[in-house]
This record gives C-alpha cells, sequence and structure tokens, in this order.
C-alpha cells in the first residue's frame, strides 16, 4: 500500500495539485509522432494518497469538490490501439489546445466550454496491491464522470482505514463517453472537502450534481454501475437509483422504476478504460416538490 502523502481531519478541505495524464510527456510543442513515445507506465499520475481520519473500511468519503484550475493549455490525441474506434483510426494524432476565458480553443470557429474535473479520483480498493489507475472500480479510479465539477458531492465506498484519497486526470473539457481515449487533457490544481460519512454504505460512487450542464436545470442526483459487462453496468446504476428513490422520495419499487424510465437519464460515461464500464443514471431534482429525506 502506498503511505499517505498527508493526513487530515473529517471535515478539513485540501488542495491537490496533478500533472497532466501524460506526466509532461505531450508538451505545448509536441506533435503527433511523440505519442509513438509515450512510456505508458507512467500515464494518469495522481495527487494524494490522503489519508482521512474516521474513515472507516465499508463506511462513506464525502469528496466535495470546492475549486479546479487547469493549465493555459491542453492536449488532446488519439492513440493508436486505444479508444472505442481503434480499428477505424490506426495513426496517431493530437491537437493542443488554448484555454482561455473559460473557454477551450478547439480549433479555428470551434470553441468548447471549460468545464473542468479530475478524470481520475478514487481511494484505495478493499483488497492488496498494486493495483493500476486506468480501470475503475467500486472505489472509483479513471470514472471520467463529467459531473466532477465545482459544486458537486461525490460519495465513495471506502475500502481501507482512512479512504486513502487520490486524484488527478484533469479535463478542461470532456463529452460522455471519451470516446477516442482523450479529453482536453490538462495539469490541474483541484480544492476539495473530504468528509466521513458512517452512516452511508454503497456500493459504488454516486454523486449529487448541482451544475449538471446543458441537458437540465436545477441539481440532479447521480448513481453509477461499474462492470466488465456494459449491461450489468446499466443494470447497476439503475438498481442504485431506485434504491435511492425508494429511500428518498419514499417511492415503491414500480414507481421508482417506471419514474427511472421516463425521466431518468442513463448514460456511457466512459468506455475505454478496458476491461471496466462506468454507466450513470441521474435524476433532475426540479420535477420533485420538497427537498431530500
Amino acid at each position: 500500500m502506498i503511505q499517505p502523502a498527508c493526513e487530515v481531519s473529517s471535515g478539513d478541505s485540501i488542495e491537490l495539485v496533478a500533472p497532466d495524464a501524460s506526466y509532461g510527456q505531450v508538451a505545448r510543442a509536441s506533435g503527433a509522432a511523440d505519442l509513438g513515445t509515450i512510456d505508458f507506465s507512467l500515464m494518469n499520475p495522481l495527487a494524494g494518497p490522503v489519508f482521512v481520519r474516521g474513515a472507516r473500511r465499508g463506511d462513506t468519503l464525502e469528496v466535495e469538490i470546492l475549486g479546479v484550475e487547469t493549465d493555459t493549455w491542453g492536449w488532446t490525441g488519439i492513440v493508436p490501439g486505444f479508444g472505442l474506434l481503434a480499428e477505424d483510426f490506426p495513426r496517431p494524432w493530437l491537437r493542443i489546445s488554448e484555454i482561455d476565458q473559460g473557454v477551450v480553443r478547439f480549433a479555428d470557429g470551434v470553441e468548447v466550454p471549460c468545464r473542468p474535473f479530475p478524470g481520475t479520483i478514487g481511494v484505495a480498493p478493499d483488497r492488496p496491491g498494486p493495483h493500476s489507475v486506468i480501470p475503475p472500480s467500486k472505489f472509483g479510479g479513471n470514472l471520467d464522470v463529467r459531473y466532477l465539477t465545482v459544486g458537486t458531492r461525490l460519495f465513495l465506498p471506502v475500502g481501507v482505514d482512512g479512504a486513502l484519497l487520490s486524484v488527478g486526470d484533469g479535463h478542461a473539457a470532456q463529452g460522455d463517453g471519451e470516446v477516442c481515449g482523450s479529453a482536453i487533457e490538462t495539469g490541474m490544481q483541484i480544492t476539495v472537502r473530504v468528509t466521513a460519512r458512517p452512516d452511508l454504505h454503497l456500493r459504488a460512487p454516486q454523486l449529487l450534481v448541482p451544475e449538471p450542464g446543458l441537458q437540465a436545470s436545477g441539481s440532479m442526483y447521480v448513481t453509477t454501475g461499474v462492470a466488465d459487462d456494459l449491461r450489468t453496468a446499466a443494470q447497476d446504476a439503475v438498481r442504485a437509483m431506485i434504491e435511492h428513490l425508494e429511500a428518498t422520495r419514499s417511492l415503491d419499487p414500480d414507481e421508482a422504476y417506471a419514474l427511472a424510465s421516463i425521466a431518468g437519464e442513463l448514460r456511457i460515461n466512459e468506455v475505454v478504460n478496458a476491461p471496466m464500464w462506468v454507466v450513470s443514471a441521474a435524476m433532475p431534482d426540479s420535477i420533485f416538490r420538497g427537498a431530500l429525506t
């Protein structure tokens, strides 16, 4: 097990700084050919781990994202053999984008809103390591859930005492799925508040999202499924949403299931970190009267 970089108390805030996903191997002046020289053993470096006093195995760690700042530039690459359509795109491709005044300047006439978040965030698994940071698990990791922006609260099952939270893989912008295998990859400075939650016991990460983006207005609650089969991951996400609606909205299972069908939003959040899939189910709070119970 990696020794903690620091130790904090439940309720403390901490600032973490992580390099881009390439660990600086992709530079502002890099070209596509440079992708062929990347040492993949250095990919996805993380800040941490952070030992949280009071976080016990089997409980939950709440991580509130208070602030995220990025570098002034980022990169997007197509790496041969990697990505959802790897067979269609066998040659390397690289784009360096400027990040300025809340936008990512991807190309002439193409500006993407900058909505920075950590692509990788998680706690130590409940079994001896070492563990790759590329495939996600029920303890988090390379989730690539783009809702992890400022104001979101992430709930992670705790696998070991102290949780050992790590964060990295800064993204200035990403679409659901991250289908080519990269986003706007960038260095990141992130501030989070960590709280031990012995009252919560989860099977996989869950989120409370105040800013859902373009899809809806108002806050949303999001559940996830993480599995090596897409259908299983989707089923797990919906089952978790049904349980959440039963517990917080006093719905019976049939009502919750029907509501998930007509008002929920099921998304594939991450498809490229084999062998695991991440699927989320989102429910807007605006359709309910009253607060969560």
